[in-house]
């Protein structure tokens, strides 16, 4: 097989051609991604007979770790959006500020709601309701269009469980308790320069007046349907996320092997987590649904098979990367310069999302790429390599990504003003979230932290 810097050339062409295939090709990522894998191998003289064995491989080992995640995490969301806890978060926010923090509140909310629910979704499920206090608030809708946009990337980039950055954690072999943790202290910066601070320029710009009535009558069509109470709500969206807090805890001061350790941490594991925050949440709030489980379930498995099969495939490129070698040497080539593998983890990430426009695409190949070759050199922490990746697919988005148009339409903005709020705002809360995770790097290679 190939060695040498012949490997770095070889990524390099990888690489162009996973973005040719994407960009000009058209195909889904989930072919591309096969496809280059398959590309890649004949390059570095992989035998033939290991190049299927290989992708297959990849494949299996990442839909092990995150597939059942996946499936429960969207079948979490659709519980919590049919039963309109979404719109309870919303509003219950908006509630408790005043007109001045209005945006505040909706980039909050936008940040809450994008953890189980992706980000499109989240976007289109809050924005009759931003339309609405924009009007009401008399303020331009760019300051509000920011402060949702921001809230709603980072949470959906950077937090368990959504599954990008859930495939991350699994594919840095992170501790996904701490890994949880460590994101909440990155995103509430980035979200707050990104879509708080940044958005601010936009105080004095032309008032939003509104398009029709149809935005108000919305927003009164939604208050008066029974929907649960903000507490409920709240209580439905944080309870998988702190079970799996309370076990990494809770384990640290319990005898291991014992049987109250097993149950702690049985209940604390991903997939458990997931699964009964899936049945409370149906439990409490099943009287407000208009569909049954079993409807919800089938929607949610027609959302999440795309997203399994492109992860997959991100699992299957990384694989024949990290067997030909490509991986170890990009690590080891990058500490020889010293340069510091999160700066590599955020770069390669950054470049990916600028390229073909995709968030998961671009954190799960990288987190796939470099994850084995800093577990087997040892080289940068998981967990903040794993989130300096989950920042750069945060911000940078241009108009290759699907996201760029929903909040363009959605938002009735012009493509200029799309860049101004969206794409400036989600940068700037990338490098701000980046700029925590090298503060926390430089910390814990100082007098080290908690779990990394």
């Amino acid at each position: 097989m190939l060695t040498g810097f012949g490997l770095l050339i070889v990524f390099v062409i990888a690489i162009a051609i996973l973005l040719f295939t994407i960009i000009k090709m058209k195909l889904n990522p989930f072919l591309s991604l096969l496809l280059t894998s398959v590309i890649t191998g004949f390059m570095v003289r992989m035998p033939i007979s290991e190049i299927s064995g290989t992708i297959s491989a990849g494949f299996g080992k990442t839909m092990s770790g995150i597939g059942i995640v996946i499936g429960l995490g969207i079948i979490f969301g659709n519980i919590l959006s049919e039963a309109d806890a979404t719109q309870s978060i919303a509003d219950g926010l908006l509630k408790r500020t005043g007109n001045e923090k209005a945006a505040l509140a909706v980039l909050f909310a936008g940040f809450l709601i994008s953890i189980p629910v992706f980000m499109d979704a989240a976007f289109v499920i809050m924005i009759p309701i931003v339309k609405y206090v924009a009007k009401t608030t008399k303020k331009s809708m760019l300051t509000f269009v920011t402060a949702l946009g921001v809230g709603t990337i980072v949470g959906h980039a950077i937090v368990i469980p959504t599954p990008g950055p859930f495939a991350v954690a699994i594919n840095m072999n992170a501790n996904v308790g701490m890994f949880i943790t460590y994101s909440i202290l990155v995103s509430v910066p980035a979200i707050f320069v990104g879509g708080w601070l940044y958005g601010k320029r936009f105080k004095n710009y032309p008032a939003y007046v509104g398009e029709s009535d149809e935005t108000a009558a919305t927003c009164t069509n939604i208050e008066e349907k029974s929907i649960p109470s903000y507490g409920l709500s709240m209580f439905n969206l944080l309870f998988p996320i702190a079970l799996i807090l309370f076990s990494n805890i809770a384990i640290n001061f319990i005898p291991e092997g014992t049987g109250a350790y097993e149950l702690i941490k049985f209940i604390g594991d991903k997939n458990i987590a997931l699964l009964i925050g899936c049945f409370v949440s149906f439990a409490s709030l099943q009287k407000y649904f208009r569909k049954d489980l079993g409807t919800i379930v089938i929607e949610a498995a027609g959302s999440a098979g795309l997203i399994l099969m492109i992860t997959g495939a991100g699992g299957s490129f990384g694989s024949v990367i990290n067997a030909s070698g490509i991986g170890n040497y990009l690590v080891q080539s990058m500490s020889d310069l010293a340069i510091p593998t999160v700066l590599l983890g955020f770069i390669l990430s950054a470049l990916l999302r600028i390229s073909q426009g995709s968030t998961t695409v671009a954190i799960v190949t990288t987190s796939s790429i470099l994850g084995p070759a800093i577990a087997a050199t040892g080289i940068g922490s998981p967990v903040l390599v794993g989130l300096a990746i989950c920042c750069g697919g945060t911000g940078f988005s241009l108009p290759n990504d699907s996201g760029f148009w929903v909040l363009s339409r959605f938002s009735n903005l012009s493509v200029k003003e799309t860049f101004n709020s969206w794409t400036m705002g989600g940068t700037i809360a990338a490098l701000a979230g980046f700029a925590v995770v090298l503060i926390l790097s430089f910390i814990n290679s100082t007098v080290g932290l908690p779990g990394l």
